[in-house]
């Protein structure tokens, strides 16, 4: 029988001394309701989540037969954008959300997945570019529910 995933523990508050294993995700397979998946270690199991949820670096996913997986983000190709001031900083947002593309903001940074063609409106725009393998963790927007969900993030 497939273990099933049922619900989502937030980083930092479940019990580590029941971890079942981990699973490695890209993004893109961090934000689902229902999906089979493989872990780390090459079982299967079921997300079956009762809504579709992100799932961030150190939740744990809840197995209906005990035990929970850590989730681990997997590291991805992205774009890295440095800005020379506050005011390019602002220019290269606005311009990547007119564009509705996901992106992670940290301090003097933003981070997208690598497009050659983002890339060059980026260096258009002055900003400077470099790839880097990272996980990649975007701002969820005003309208996903909850806010800020406190990953640290």
């Amino acid at each position: 029988m497939l273990r099933r995933a049922i619900c989502v523990h937030a980083a930092g508050t479940w019990d580590e001394s029941r971890s079942a294993g981990t699973v490695t995700l890209a993004y893109d397979d961090r934000f689902r309701r229902r999906v089979r998946l493989t872990d780390d270690a090459g079982g299967e199991f079921l997300l079956d989540l009762p809504r579709a949820q992100v799932l961030a670096d150190g939740d744990g996913l809840e197995l209906d037969g005990g035990g929970v997986l850590r989730v681990r983000a997997a590291p991805e190709r992205l774009a890295e954008v440095h800005c020379h001031d506050a005011t390019e900083f602002a220019r290269v947002a606005w311009h990547l959300g007119n564009r509705h593309l996901p992106v992670e903001i940290a301090p003097g940074v933003l981070r997208l997945p690598w497009d050659h063609v983002i890339v060059d409106m980026l260096h258009g725009l002055g900003a400077h570019v470099h790839e880097v393998q990272a996980p990649f963790t975007p701002e969820q927007g005003a309208y996903a529910g909850g806010g800020h969900h406190g990953h640290g993030h």
